[in-house]
């Protein structure tokens, strides 16, 4: 596959938390150098192991508005009670040099990126099945159970989005969904991923089900 070849877009990268798009985003940019990951800037506290400029820029609730008020955000989001959001003079200065700027953002952030920049290629990531997601999330070991509970929930409504998005990808095997995300972008060359037999909206539903069960199950635990 001919590496980043095209013109320079902003790729969106979008979907619940749990789904690996993270993951997927920094394979893209540590394997291929004309690819630039978009640091955003929230107002959630740090995790451990995390570094400020490089996973995220954290600010305070204060420095966050006056972001907002400048109008220096491409997009912004209050996601799980902390709010997110896109700085534009790092994507504006990425794509005048030739580089795709990938953007790990949400759902809701996704929306304003098709407003104010309609040629950006727009991706949804799924997991392969509800037991993932909630695994993934669990793993982290990151959040408080409310916490848990509350992105399991958000990510059920998330998921009517993906219908929406420009292509959907099902995060099952890593490896599988870089190279799957790599086609969208790139366009030819390579071996062609596994085809996804399953439409959309159907795995959508199937997810949802899945997720309610889940919740439910948690829920009697509580």
């Amino acid at each position: 596959m001919t590496e980043g070849r095209g013109r320079a877009r902003a790729i969106v990268l979008a979907g619940p938390s749990g789904t690996g798009k993270t993951s997927i985003a920094r394979r893209l940019v540590g394997e291929v150098p004309q690819y630039v990951f978009s640091v955003s800037a929230t107002t959630r506290p740090r995790r451990g192991g995390e570094k400020d400029g490089v996973d995220y820029h954290f600010v305070g609730s204060e420095e966050f508005d006056e972001l907002v008020r400048n109008g220096e955000l491409l997009e912004w989001a209050d996601v799980h009670g902390h709010r997110y959001g896109t700085p534009e003079t790092s994507v504006r200065q990425a794509l005048a040099e030739g580089r795709h700027v990938v953007l790990d953002i949400d759902v809701q952030g996704a929306r304003q990126v098709r407003a104010s920049a309609p040629d950006a290629l727009r991706v949804f990531v799924l997991p392969p099945s509800a037991k993932a997601l909630v695994g993934r999330l669990s793993g982290r070991g990151t959040e408080a159970r409310t916490e848990l509970m509350r992105r399991i929930r958000n990510a059920r409504e998330e998921l009517l989005e993906a219908p929406s998005f420009d292509h959907v990808v099902v995060n099952r095997d890593l490896d599988e969904a870089v190279l799957q995300v790599r086609r969208f972008i790139e366009g030819g060359g390579g071996p062609a991923p596994t085809e996804e037999t399953e439409p959309v909206e159907q795995a959508v539903d199937r997810l949802r089900a899945e997720i309610h069960a889940a919740l439910a199950v948690m829920d009697a635990m509580t």
